[in-house]
């Protein structure tokens, strides 16, 4: 049994709080094998000496374990209580923090421009290229004035609701939102002017289309008089064919308009696939119009046969169409090859990719327009020469398979433009590159570069920046000397944690920057690129 005493060793505790350790001596309390207990509340009372002890071992007492004994309970008892923050239960709607521009704050809240002066204004980094900085608000401010203006939660509520109705009664009436609109105009300032839509019909694409809808409506006029002269089915084909190609361009000069609008709040990314979903509707009108009239009219002549008058004049009208056309066809290979030149990409692949889907649609038209003009007369003079009226109707044919295919070409490139295919793999690795040889990026993962068409690219891609490379890049505009001092004079943890809420901030707004950077860079380096999204790891 025991029947030596013991050395109660001091128990140290950290606490977390600003205190010196307590030193606490225990009272211990020790048990004979006969059952007696002992008091030891300090050290000299009923302790054995060192002596005593030695006496005791020499004599057989305790030898089995006596020296090990002495030396655990010559040791100190330590405790460590990690000291930590308390968790704060910010809840879901916890906007202390939060900011808000001064137009929701207008719009959602219903106040005046005269009310945001009186509260607190912060200058933040800004969303967009054209400025560096603007002022915003902290949500609890405002959300408090809107409560000192309304006077009530049901009161703010109240006029919410009548707001509401008062924009469907604007939506209404036009005259009110006109004059709804010069209100926010003359408040928030003009937006940039739009280039005229007038203009970009002299240069590029624009002229290319309208130079092909005058040619094609006067060949349409000339074809038709030669066709109601002569009664050929390949002369009617190439009238139904001209047509088309005038309704059709005339619906890529609108697709063009319409895709230089500028982005509002339901097209947030613009109108640039306008031209796209024109020239996949002009496709489709190639195959309806043309091929579909002409595989029916050349049906026909093979069924009912009839002879045909003098195609004298068919010849001299085949021919002007033919000059026409060809240098309709011209004006567009001279655009193709100088925008795929300035793309770095050949003429074919400048084609097939449909980087251009306007142009494109006028280049294959005409191309489709010179062959089938060389086809139907073709048929049509062996139809003079033999008497037969059965090449003429496979002319028809062979006209409405010609569109049939370059209408197949359309349906499919344009399909493929709108469904949002990758840009090519040569410039996704330059993007790639520059992002990875960044010394505050580590790695980047799952990279999409998707083409939005007429040159315009989208990028996004997940990147793990080096938390080590922003915080020095953070120092490295800090006064060294001061914040040493600061961290010296943290004694307390409410000191410890305001210097942390301080700095951790501004390293996040920093890191903010850097993403900035990032996204000018790529922008600068690659102007296809329009939209850039870096999510942070």
């Amino acid at each position: 049994g025991w029947q030596a005493s013991m050395k109660s060793g001091s128990v140290s505790y950290i606490l977390p709080c600003n205190r010196l350790p307590v030193q606490l001596m225990s009272q211990v309390r020790v048990y004979t094998s006969n059952g007696q207990k002992k008091d030891l509340g300090s050290e000299d009372t009923n302790r054995s000496t060192p002596e005593e002890n030695l006496h005791k071992v020499g004599t057989g007492q305790d030898t089995t374990n006596a020296g090990q004994k002495q030396s655990f309970l010559k040791e100190p008892i330590q405790v460590k209580v990690k000291a930590v923050l308390k968790k704060r239960d910010y809840g879901p709607k916890y906007t202390q923090n939060n900011f808000i521009t001064g137009v929701r704050a207008i719009n959602e809240f219903c106040l005046k421009s005269s009310d945001l002066d009186q509260l607190r204004k912060i200058k933040r980094r800004s969303p967009h290229d054209d400025t560096e900085t603007f002022t915003v608000y902290l949500r609890s401010d405002v959300e408090a004035k809107s409560l000192e203006v309304w006077g009530s939660p049901e009161a703010l509520a109240r006029e919410r609701k009548r707001r509401k109705e008062a924009e469907i009664k604007y939506r209404e009436n036009l005259f009110r939102n006109q004059r709804l609109l010069r209100e926010y105009k003359e408040f928030f300032g003009n937006t940039k002017p739009r280039s005229s839509a007038a203009a970009m019909f002299f240069k590029g694409p624009g002229k290319v289309v309208m130079v092909a809808i005058c040619i094609n409506g006067l060949n349409f006029f000339f074809k038709l008089l030669a066709w109601v002269y002569t009664g050929s089915a390949s002369m009617f084909s190439e009238a139904i064919h001209s047509l088309a190609d005038t309704c059709n361009q005339a619906l890529l000069a609108l697709g063009i308009s319409q895709s230089a609008r500028t982005p509002d709040p339901s097209h947030p990314y613009g109108f640039t696939n306008m031209r796209y979903i024109a020239s996949l509707i002009s496709g489709v009108g190639i195959f309806m119009m043309g091929a579909g009239l002409s595989w029916y009219h050349g049906v026909i002549g093979l069924l009912h046969p009839h002879p045909i008058e003098s195609l004298l004049w068919a010849y001299c009208i085949l021919a002007g169409s033919l000059v026409s056309e060809g240098a309709t066809l011209l004006v567009a290979i001279n655009e193709i090859r100088r925008s795929a030149r300035a793309k770095g990409l050949s003429f074919y692949q400048y084609v097939v990719q449909s980087r251009d889907p306007s142009t494109n649609v006028v280049l294959l038209e005409d191309a489709a327009a010179v062959l089938s003009v060389a086809v139907a007369a073709t048929c049509m003079g062996l139809t003079s020469l033999t008497g037969n009226p059965y090449y003429d109707s496979v002319g028809s044919l062979g006209v409405g398979t010609l569109l049939g295919t370059v209408s197949a070409f359309l349906i499919y490139t344009n399909t493929e433009a709108l469904l949002g295919r990758s840009i090519q793999p040569e410039q996704l690795q330059r993007l790639t590159e520059l992002l990875e040889n960044d010394p505050v990026v580590r790695a980047i993962h799952d990279v999409k570069a998707t083409d939005m068409g007429m040159s315009k690219v989208r990028f996004k891609a997940e990147v793990d920046f080096d938390g080590r490379v922003v915080t020095r890049s953070y120092l490295e505009k800090q006064d060294i000397e001061q914040l040493l001092q600061e961290i010296q004079q943290v004694k307390t943890l409410e000191e410890l944690e305001a210097f942390m809420l301080k700095h951790g901030e501004n390293i996040i707004d920093k890191l903010g920057a850097e993403v900035d950077r990032l996204e000018k860079d790529l922008k600068e380096r690659n102007p296809d690129v329009r939209h850039v999204d870096l999510e942070i790891l």
